[in-house]
């Protein structure tokens, strides 16, 4: 009996070794597939094992000088220092799948965009990357306008590169945390200040990006409350520009500016609440946000079924040209100043400035779309109702003005009225306007939502941009209260 136990035994490990050598051998073929079919170049340095990374950052002496300064000032051993160390690399650490990025991750974004949004990319010149050098450190900068341009912004780029995000406390929830680890990107407290936290943290930023990995973040810190865009938090960007010290590296570094806009941000009420309570941090409960998804989802899953779905809009993003780190670093140099070389304190403002001319370059490459374009010409005229004549002649007169202004507008080539439809049918549909007798009227609680369209474009308006700013000045619980 024993001896037919211990085949059996045999038996299955022989069994399940197989079995597993057959899975994975299965996968490893299936990721390569994956990736011939995007023809994308992957990071090789993504694919390194989560421990081996971990154990990289430990070697750094600048974390080692950090545990010893935090456990003397908190009265803590090393050793329960190391642990804390060891906690925040979990928790920042992502395991990067080729197969959860362009199987799952692919799939899920193509499914869902297509539902909510037409998508379209522009680059700001046909081939963007041309005169790169191939092992090219490239960093994107985005404006930050919705949770969902995670995943826009990597479908519109899923051929060229995989992109790691720096994401906030808000996806540490099961499944999203798993999930964006899967696809590379890692976490970042915002607004805590702990030294011994912020060590580590930039000692992994620096890491990978000397090892050629390409990044995604929001130098806004967080998404737009009123639809401008936000001053820069340049505290990653200094991390990763850090790595400039070393010449070989600093000649591969690239900043490239990306912006988006919608037709519809997903979450535009819950910012405009926040705004008009004069919290400007997220300050929904997580029992709220998820009864709110709950309703969002049963609602629309309604629709589907009773076939009355319609799609967003718009979703558009602008890809503008690299802007080469070296280049601002030599135009520093020529005037004396060798920003890596000046003490923290002298060297964050040179870095603010290299970070808001990035932002000025996303400004610049806002895509116009039909919504943005119907609410800022609203939002120009100081009344409630606007005749349809008077509409269109100021949306025609503001789309001339962004094409000589060399405005990113979305099918410029449409009629006026076809593009103002397509908006109205939005605005409409969300009961923003409505249609009454020759013209439009901003219904109750409307105005708001107008004018957080309208924001996202006004910089770029010329003669127009005072008019829309000065009906945008009027505090928020006055035009609420106004249009209730």
């Amino acid at each position: 009996m024993n001896f037919e136990r211990v085949v059996i035994a045999i038996a299955v490990a022989v069994a399940a070794t197989a079995l597993g050598w057959f899975a994975a051998r299965s996968l490893r073929r299936s990721a390569r597939r994956a990736v011939r079919q995007h023809g994308v170049r992957i990071d090789r340095y993504k694919l390194t094992r989560k421990r081996f990374v971990i154990e990289q950052v430990i070697a750094d002496p600048a974390i080692h000088e950090a545990v010893r300064m935090h456990a003397a000032e908190h009265a803590l051993t090393e050793e329960a220092t190391w642990r804390r160390v060891h906690g925040y690399l979990r928790e920042i650490v992502p395991f990067f799948n080729i197969l959860a990025y362009y199987r799952l991750g692919y799939t899920l974004s193509r499914v869902l965009l297509r539902m909510f949004y037409k998508v379209s990319v522009e680059y700001e010149r046909p081939d963007p990357f041309r005169g790169l050098p191939r092992d090219a450190i490239v960093v994107y900068l985005m404006n930050h306008r919705s949770n969902a341009d995670y995943v826009v912004v990597s479908f519109v780029l899923m051929g060229d590169v995989t992109i790691s995000y720096a994401v906030g406390e808000w996806a540490r929830a099961f499944p999203l945390e798993y999930l964006f680890k899967s696809f590379g990107s890692y976490f970042v407290r915002r607004r805590y200040r702990e030294p011994l936290y912020h060590a580590v943290l930039r000692a992994y930023v620096q890491l990978i990006t000397r090892n050629g990995v390409t990044q995604g973040i929001f130098p806004e810190g967080g998404l737009t409350r009123d639809g401008t865009l936000r001053p820069g938090k340049i505290g990653l960007l200094d991390s990763i520009l850090g790595v400039a010290r070393d010449p070989a590296v600093r000649a591969r570094m690239y900043v490239v500016p990306v912006a988006i806009n919608y037709d519809r941000v997903l979450e535009d009420r819950t910012l405009l609440r926040e705004l008009s309570s004069g919290d400007r941090r997220p300050s929904t409960s997580r029992v709220t946000q998820a009864r709110e998804v709950a309703g969002y989802a049963f609602w629309n899953a309604g629709r589907l079924l009773t076939r009355r779905w319609k799609r967003y809009g718009r979703a558009a993003v602008s890809i503008g040209a690299p802007m080469s780190v070296d280049a601002w670093l030599e135009e520093n140099e020529t005037v004396g100043v060798d920003v890596l070389a000046l003490e923290r304190t002298e060297r964050l403002p040179r870095v603010q400035g290299f970070c808001d001319d990035v932002l000025r370059r996303i400004g610049q490459l806002i895509p116009v779309t039909p919504v943005p374009l119907a609410c800022a010409a609203l939002q120009s005229f100081d009344a409630e109702f606007v005749p349809r004549t008077a509409l269109l002649e100021r949306m025609s007169a503001m789309r001339d003005v962004l094409l000589e202004l060399n405005g990113r507008v979305v099918r410029a080539d449409r009629d006026i009225e076809e593009t103002f439809e397509r908006a109205y049918r939005m605005l409409r549909m969300r009961r923003v306007i409505a249609r009454t007798g020759d013209g439009y009227l901003v219904l109750p609680h409307g105005r708001p939502l107008v004018s957080y369209y309208a924001n996202s474009i006004v910089h770029l308006l010329g003669p127009f941009a005072d008019g829309v700013r000065t009906r945008d000045r009027l505090p928020m619980e006055q035009l609420m209260h106004r249009d209730a």
